[in-house]
């Protein structure tokens, strides 16, 4: 299992570090935060009422979002359906094993 979509992550600056960007803007409610490693968007997670991570990504083909809870180093990719953790040499990603 390998992603074919790590090389397209972009040092990115969190859109928001209030929260879901979308649903800050809403008033909506949301249980844990993604960003996309393209363009910086801070959507909420699919256990969330309205999984705006997950439609970013279909929104915009952007294909990797990394956890953006403290504690947590993990990416998604959208497209390969992998869980991504950071490589043994702390230099990108690789499937989670």
């Amino acid at each position: 299992m390998t992603c074919s979509h790590t090389d397209l992550v972009q040092s990115v600056e969190p859109s928001t570090p209030a929260g879901c960007e979308d649903c800050l803007a809403t008033g909506s409610r949301w249980v844990h935060l993604r960003t996309c490693l393209t363009c910086g968007h801070v959507g909420c997670c699919d256990s969330s009422p309205n999984r705006h991570a997950t439609a970013h990504f279909h929104a915009t083909t952007h294909p990797l979002a990394e956890s953006f809870e403290p504690g947590e180093d993990w990416a998604w990719c959208y497209p390969d359906q992998l869980l991504l953790e950071p490589s043994p040499s702390g230099k990108g990603l690789r499937a989670h094993t």
